[in-house]
């Protein structure tokens, strides 16, 4: 059995422990908040893109242009979102196990030498090298810096090589925030473009908490569904009465790329908040078992303290007994 000194030592450090952990986790809540926040900025223009392109296709559905045209997959790109630190639960790791599942498929019917790679954040970089994958470009800065000019250039990139024929197909993986408490792991296909699948996704998300635990999200979920139906009632049409000029193609032909800037800033904004949300989660089972940890050493340091009094009351009584 350890010594009461022993146990004191390990109390302290536990302590010292939880402070660093709940620390983070408070760290990690304020930075989700700000996340949550440039999401929410980002909706109305969203929104508005997406009602202007629904439209369009409503109207003519045989209009197409470079960016939607299905071809032979030879060569493929996937831009892969991680973060630069650790301490975020399994938010790295699954990230890479999906990376290395998507890259083994391709493997088997192009070869790894047709894949390439666009890391966004240190850990996928560092773990993309290593497999020996062809890295294009490191862009660890914009894991913790979400930045829309840079997403437009990596975009623009990606489209030219698209257009060029020197990469038929464009992958993300990322994590779509949903809630503090749910992050979905996602595999989309950023090019070619299918506008309607991407038109009908999943845009689902509760900006407004960051509370992660599972009564509290079913709250904000139902409280989320009657707010979204009081707005229904009140909600009032766009003009969808558009004078295109000079003809349909032209225009998706502009549309279409600041739906790519989008899709790819989006998704930054998605693993930036995901991060967060993971690393307060983490921290925050951290800090509970910590806590727990803490009540078994004072347990065991009161029984240890208890014991050697008892042994020392024994050791007293029986000398006087002796004596």
């Amino acid at each position: 059995m350890p010594s009461l000194k022993e146990i004191k030592g390990r109390i302290a450090s536990v302590n010292s422990t939880r402070k660093i952990t709940s620390a983070m986790k408070m760290v990690a809540s304020s930075k989700l908040h700000h996340a949550q926040v440039a999401i929410q900025n980002m909706l109305p223009y969203e929104e508005l893109l997406e009602h202007i392109l629904k439209s369009f296709l409503a109207a003519e559905a045989e209009a197409q242009t470079i960016y939607d045209q299905e071809r032979p997959v030879k060569r493929v790109a996937l831009v892969v979102f991680s973060s630069n630190s650790s301490l975020c639960g399994g938010f790295n790791a699954n990230t890479i196990k999906l990376m290395s599942h998507v890259v083994d498929e391709y493997a088997e019917t192009i070869g790894r030498d047709q894949v390439e790679i666009y890391p966004i954040g240190r850990k996928v970089y560092e773990k993309a090298r290593k497999m020996g994958l062809q890295v294009q470009g490191e862009y660890s800065a914009l894991a913790d810096h979400p930045n829309v000019q840079q997403c437009i250039e990596i975009a623009m990139d990606l489209g030219r090589k698209f257009a060029a024929g020197e990469i038929d197909k464009v992958e993300l993986i990322y994590h779509h925030f949903k809630s503090a408490g749910s992050q979905v792991l996602t595999r989309k296909t950023f090019l070619p473009i299918d506008v309607e699948s991407e038109l009908q996704a999943d845009h689902e998300r509760d900006l407004t908490s960051t509370i992660a635990t599972k009564q509290s999200q079913e709250y904000l979920k139902k409280r989320g569904e009657r707010e979204t139906e009081m707005k229904q009632e009140d909600v009032k049409p766009l003009n969808d009465n558009f004078i295109v000029e000079p003809d349909m193609n032209t225009v998706l032909s502009q549309l279409m790329p600041k739906l790519a800037h989008l899709m790819l800033y989006t998704a930054l904004l998605d693993s930036n908040a995901s991060e967060h949300a993971a690393r307060m989660v983490a921290m925050q089972t951290a800090t509970d078992n910590a806590d727990e940890l803490l009540r078994e050493l004072n347990l065991q340091y009161n029984k240890s303290r208890q014991q050697a009094i008892t042994s020392e009351l024994l050791d007293i009584v029986g000398g006087s007994v002796n004596n």
